[in-house]
């Protein structure tokens, strides 16, 4: 009825775990085991039983979605990527970066522990070498970490926001795993992060499968 999630337990320092059935049984389920526990429903469905045994609002998560023939491709020649990106600077742009993450949003979880949970995170791309370093004239300025055909950790650091420029390098790195032979590219980004939303609208994203994301601390 769940499944254990071992990355946020090396972060948080307790148990962790998904479930991945919405049911009575499910919930009580997992209460029986002291932790933090995930559920995430359709928006639609009716949330009384998550009430009914714990469960909190954390956030709603869409996913942009692309493929070749949509995305709308712009460039810059100040704007570069490249996979060669050093694993300390990376780190230092990531470290922070995510206060829209429910994470961070969750009232429960220590906020240096859910930066923890982002930095491991990133290392597991750094090691599978899938990770996009994003330059501003030869100067490191953000990461878009993917799995496959998913942009599935990105950040811009906070001297290169509201410039402009995040559209140059997420156009690149889109246009670049396209050209690799998936058929779209994807990502997944709180609805809460406006910034986001506006960045993948604007390069001819269009959206799909929102989910809304419950926490409880079972102690």
């Amino acid at each position: 009825m769940y499944k254990n999630t071992p990355w946020d337990t090396a972060a948080f320092g307790v148990h962790t775990a998904e479930i991945v059935v919405y049911s009575a049984d499910a919930l009580r389920e997992a209460a029986k085991k002291p932790g933090h526990y995930t559920i995430k429903i359709d928006p639609l469905t009716d949330k009384r039983l998550l009430h009914e045994h714990g469960f909190y609002y954390c956030d709603t998560l869409i996913e942009p979605c692309c493929t070749a023939q949509k995305l709308k491709r712009v460039s810059h020649p100040d704007a570069a990527i490249s996979g060669n990106a050093e694993w300390e600077a990376l780190l230092a742009i990531c470290h922070g970066a995510f206060a829209h993450g429910r994470f961070h949003r969750d009232f429960n979880l220590d906020k240096a522990r859910a930066d923890l949970r982002y930095d491991n995170w990133l290392r597991q791309f750094y090691e599978k070498n899938t990770v996009y370093g994003l330059y501003w004239r030869d100067e490191l300025a953000g990461f878009i970490a993917h799995d496959n055909n998913s942009l599935a950790l990105h950040a811009v650091a906070e001297s290169q926001r509201g410039k402009g420029r995040a559209k140059y390098w997420w156009s690149a790195v889109s246009a670049e795993l396209l050209a690799s032979g998936h058929a779209e590219v994807k990502s997944s980004i709180s609805a809460a992060n406006l910034a986001a939303l506006n960045l993948y609208a604007a390069l001819g994203f269009s959206f799909r499968n929102a989910v809304d994301v419950y926490h409880r601390l079972v102690e």
